[in-house]
């Protein structure tokens, strides 16, 4: 019996030792990190916030093509930054891409580094433009440290990339050509592991990312924005999501308006060469085979800044044009008032993906170019996508704007864009020249003409606020009783002749009386605008010039818009034609004659004749 006890004694103690020893284990050893999640977004996670601890390291990625002209397929020059435990814990975690060409900086500004846009329509430019170099910055590893400090702490690896022929990128810039998409390609592919990375731009020493999930998401501003959409059409696996801001995605609708030679707002003479000029950043020694092959040839051979007209060159930098094989989830956000890269790049996008049954989701906006989605859209867009969490993104409401007096954290919920009670109103002219002439319901019943004289020595802003002027047309609606809801694409119909073989012709959609003063706001005075060259009435890709005096209807689309006016203000139809901040400035002096009967504008509204009708009475 003693001997009994004793046995079960030891074995008590056995026990109590062993658990004592597995409790100090648990509380010495911590639990390892992993991602945390909450209301359906990642968290900041404790483990993953010290920057002291992140592994940094850059290496080059292969890609398909040669560029460059030396025989080699040109590689990339990519960075990871990554939690640590993804070395200590074999941890794999999703990635946020960022590729760029503005990583390792941009050519200055010098005198004639744009177009002389001083000339006559159908001629060349003056005198040629003056080509600027890159310095190159920056330094290894470090590409960049853009949306580390976001990503990073909530569970993802964050990798950057100069795109072709900037930076350590080797190959060069061809402004949308298809290198441009299947750069980021390569990268994606080798993220996934299907081919790979090399730890110098020449070497064979190779380089895996074994710390990926094989699932990669990609966003960016402008050009930034543009590359996720560049890969997205590749139809890589393993872009899941893409959340491309301000995006530029047809660079014939950045330097072209339908047939128009327009530049970007802002940039005055700007086009795809003189863009090819700012980020080439890349290898000077290869910079000379580049400018003679892609800025000097291609470029300059396919531009054609002589008719405006869409070709092979502007086809295969449209990105709407390689929709076949997109999948990647996509929330796009954009600016109703960015007149630099316009709101019609995202919509068209945006259609075209919604049309394919690709997950989506619309961010606008009241303000300029960039701004970003709310941070909660954005992080439950990648939790879903690349962290695989249920969350009920796909379920969420599609589409997100921004009211006029609203913070952009503010969004307004809307079933679908444009406003599904929207319909479309047609107004129609009535004389007024040189003062203004009524927009109503009511059509001509005889035919009527007025004529301007174009002068781009006067602003767009200028005719606007003029009370008599000979060098536009304004037709001007009754002052609003109520607040009228715009939402989706004007297109007006502008029936005109010209007293010269080309003449510009440009059309804002304006709220008066007109605000300067210190709290106008952005969307107090311009409501959507739209430029076009009437050569191109019957055919994008052939002009054919005017007849003097001979009628031609011109028919257009405004920028896509969603914009409340609030009652109190008049909407009024501005045709002029050359616009001092957009267009060629031929010399003064054409007549381009509107006929009345034969013109109208077409603004979507929400609720139609009805709603019109109520805050016209």
């Amino acid at each position: 019996m003693k001997s009994q006890i004793k046995f079960y004694t030891i074995i008590l103690v056995l026990i109590s030792t062993f658990s004592a020893v597995a409790q100090h284990k648990s509380d010495t050893v911590p639990e390892k990190a992993v991602p945390a999640f909450e209301n359906g977004e990642a968290q900041i996670v404790d483990a993953f916030k010290d920057s002291e601890k992140w592994i940094r390291h850059d290496l080059w990625v292969e890609t398909e093509f040669d560029t460059d002209g030396d025989g080699k397929p040109d590689r990339m020059h990519v960075d990871v930054t990554r939690p640590y435990q993804t070395d200590t814990d074999s941890l794999k975690l999703p990635v946020v891409y960022i590729s760029s060409p503005y990583f390792a900086g941009v050519a200055p500004d010098v005198e004639g580094g744009f177009w002389n846009v001083k000339h006559e329509l159908g001629q060349p430019a003056p005198e040629p433009r003056v080509h600027a170099d890159v310095k190159r910055t920056g330094e290894r590893p470090i590409i960049s440290n853009s949306h580390i400090k976001t990503w990073v702490p909530r569970g993802y690896i964050v990798v950057h990339s100069s795109s072709p022929g900037t930076g350590l990128s080797q190959g060069s810039p061809t402004i949308g050509g298809d290198n441009e998409s299947l750069a980021p390609k390569a990268v994606i592919d080798w993220l996934c592991g299907r081919i790979p990375g090399y730890t110098t731009p020449d070497g064979d020493e190779t380089v895996e990312a074994f710390w990926s999930t094989g699932k990669v998401g990609m966003t960016g501003t402008s050009y930034n924005g543009t590359i996720p959409v560049a890969a997205a059409t590749t139809g890589v696996e393993g872009l899941e999501a893409i959340i491309p801001i301000a995006p530029n995605t047809s660079y014939y609708h950045y330097y072209r308006s339908n047939g128009l030679v327009r530049s970007p707002g802002g940039y005055l003479g700007e086009d795809a060469d003189v863009l090819y000029d700012f980020i080439h950043s890349g290898d000077e020694s290869k910079r000379a085979y580049n400018n003679a092959t892609v800025r000097d040839t291609e470029m300059k051979n396919g531009m054609d800044r002589i008719t405006g007209d869409y070709n092979d060159f502007w086809a295969s930098r449209d990105y709407l044009n390689d929709m076949e094989p997109f999948k990647a989830a996509l929330l796009m956000s954009h600016g109703f008032n960015d007149w630099n890269v316009m709101p019609e790049h995202s919509y068209r996008i945006w259609q075209a993906a919604k049309d394919k049954g690709v997950p989506v989701q619309l961010y606008y906006h009241q303000y300029g170019h960039g701004g970003p989605p709310p941070m909660t859209m954005m992080n439950r867009w990648f939790t879903r996508y690349l962290h695989d969490v249920e969350n009920g993104v796909e379920n969420d409401t599609t589409v997100w704007i921004v009211r006029e007096k609203d913070k952009m954290d503010n969004p307004t919920p809307y079933l679908d864009y444009p406003n599904p009670d929207s319909k479309p109103v047609t107004l129609f002219l009535s004389a007024g020249a040189p003062e203004r002439g009524e927009l109503s319901l009511e059509k001509l019943t005889s035919k009527a003409t007025e004529t301007l004289i174009d002068n781009y020595s006067f602003s767009g802003s200028a005719l606007a606020q003029a009370e008599i002027t000979e060098h536009r047309l304004i037709y001007v609606t009754p002052k609003l009783t109520k607040d009228i809801h715009i939402s989706g694409i004007s297109s007006v119909t502008v029936k005109m002749a010209s007293s010269k073989p080309a003449v510009n012709l440009s059309v804002w959609l304006v709220s008066l009386p007109w605000n300067e003063g210190r709290r106008s706001r952005i969307t107090d005075n311009i409501i959507t605008r739209g430029w076009a060259d009437p050569q191109n009435q019957k055919s994008l890709t052939k002009s054919k010039p005017l007849k003097p005096g001979k009628y031609y209807d011109v028919t257009f689309d405004l920028q896509p818009d969603d914009q409340v006016i609030p009652a109190g203000q008049q909407i009024g139809l501005l045709i002029f034609a050359s616009d001092r901040e957009y267009t060629l400035w031929p010399s003064p002096g054409t007549e381009l004659t509107v006929d009345l009967q034969g013109t109208s504008i077409t603004i979507p509204i929400v609720g139609g004749s009805a709603a019109y009708n109520k805050a016209t009475e």
